[in-house]
């Protein structure tokens, strides 16, 4: 009795989803929960794989104009990362097995975007287990839906960059380790705090902006660079914060703290995907002109697709900064992948992303299409271990070499 009634509720969903929106799923999602049994989660998957086909046909942008909406963007991740986290490895339902936390959460799907969400949970701290040396120049940027329920009690949370965190200390402590800064960010505004040595700092900031507001229940790109002292922080290519003083002399950030708040008419309103931090700022020019080869990871693409996301403006534009400045260089642009799918199928994405960067570098750009050569290699040249999120995310990349 139960499969037929599923198996009702499919075929109604594939009838009418044409017509329903993000708002409508999650707040379908957050009033009725995400508990859901293992069939119903099945039955959820074959929707969303049908929903991805249906929005790539009706897809009405073409590729230059969504790289032009971020003309403004110049954020560049790190070269390296250090941490990647999609929650592919964590079951649907389950808290995440990198994170912990002092309140709850789990891992969520959408119809209609793909892979898995963390949900996380209102009143309290939620910390990714990032092992490794941020050092004084890193990058961290995720995907996010805020999706509150109550329009008339919109919350804020916060992302707090902490240096030496004791651990003597609690989870949430206020002004944790040798000190830090944090930003809460919200529906009206965003604001800006730093302290040292259990004492809040000289920086207290606060900006009003509707970017949240605006884009309620969408995604958003959340960016932040650190270059020793200076920080910067994007809200898709809108940059809201240029701190050229935010960290206090020779702290280092070792950890990176998520919090939320209890309201008392709020479900869980907040949702991350695709969290990556990334060390060490590329010198692309003297990578490219000086070393011959130029190794970027901060080229993206959608899923199993040669499509580039727009957040990749600021990496494309520097580089052909670097084409432009040297304009007897000629460059063969190679792509590479991880190891999910096949070996053929790999190979053959590989070059086809290799000729998008060519042909974004050319047509937004203007470099010559002439200076340009491409290539793939797919999943034959692998940097790191496949079997990792942060080894994927290494293994994903894009190379220039100086011919």
């Amino acid at each position: 009795m139960k499969t037929l009634i599923i198996a009702i509720i499919v075929l109604f969903l594939n009838s009418t989803y044409a017509q329903w929106d993000l708002i409508d799923k999650v707040e379908k999602e957050v009033e009725e929960g995400i508990d859901k049994s293992t069939e119903e989660k099945e039955s959820e998957k074959e929707v969303e794989e049908e929903t991805e086909i249906k929005e790539e046909k009706s897809e009405s942008k073409k590729e230059g104009e969504e790289l032009k909406s971020y003309s403004k963007f110049d954020f560049i991740p790190g070269e390296q990362v250090l941490f990647f986290e999609d929650f592919s490895q964590d079951n649907v339902g389950d808290f995440p097995a990198l994170w912990n936390t002092n309140s709850s959460g789990e891992v969520i799907t959408f119809n209609n975007y793909p892979g898995h969400w963390f949900q996380y949970g209102n009143d309290g701290v939620f910390v990714p287990e990032i092992k490794g040396v941020f050092g004084e120049n890193f990058t961290m940027e995720f995907d996010l839906i805020y999706a509150p329920t109550a329009e008339s009690n919109l919350p804020e949370f916060q992302i707090d960059f902490i240096s030496a965190f004791r651990e003597d200390e609690s989870l949430d402590a206020y002004v944790p380790g040798s000190g830090g800064c944090a930003f809460k960010i919200g529906a009206y505004g965003n604001s800006v705090f730093n302290w040292k040595d259990q004492n809040y700092g000289d920086i207290n900031n606060q900006k009003d902006n509707n970017l949240l507001l605006n884009n309620m229940k969408q995604k958003v790109r959340v960016s932040f660079s650190f270059q020793k002292q200076r920080v910067r922080f994007w809200l898709n290519e809108e940059k809201i914060y240029d701190l050229p003083r935010l960290l206090a002399a020779g702290l280092i950030v070792d950890r990176i703290r998520f919090g939320t708040w209890q309201t008392d008419d709020q479900k869980p309103y907040l949702y991350i995907t695709n969290l990556r931090v990334a060390v060490g700022l590329p010198d692309m020019r003297s990578k490219l002109i000086t070393e011959g080869k130029l190794v970027t990871r901060g080229i993206l693409f959608d899923v199993n697709s040669d499509k580039i996301k727009p957040e990749s403006y600021g990496t494309l534009k520097e580089i052909a900064k670097v084409l432009t400045e040297n304009s007897t260089v000629r460059v063969k642009i190679i792509g590479h992948t991880d190891s999910d799918g096949s070996e053929a199928s790999n190979f053959d994405l590989s070059k086809k992303r290799a000729e998008s960067v060519k042909n974004a570098l050319s047509s937004e750009f203007g470099i010559d299409a002439v200076r340009m050569e491409t290539d793939g290699k797919g999943e034959t040249e692998p940097v790191s271990d496949n079997n990792t999120p942060v080894g994927k995310a290494n293994n994903r990349r894009v190379e220039f070499l100086k011919l």
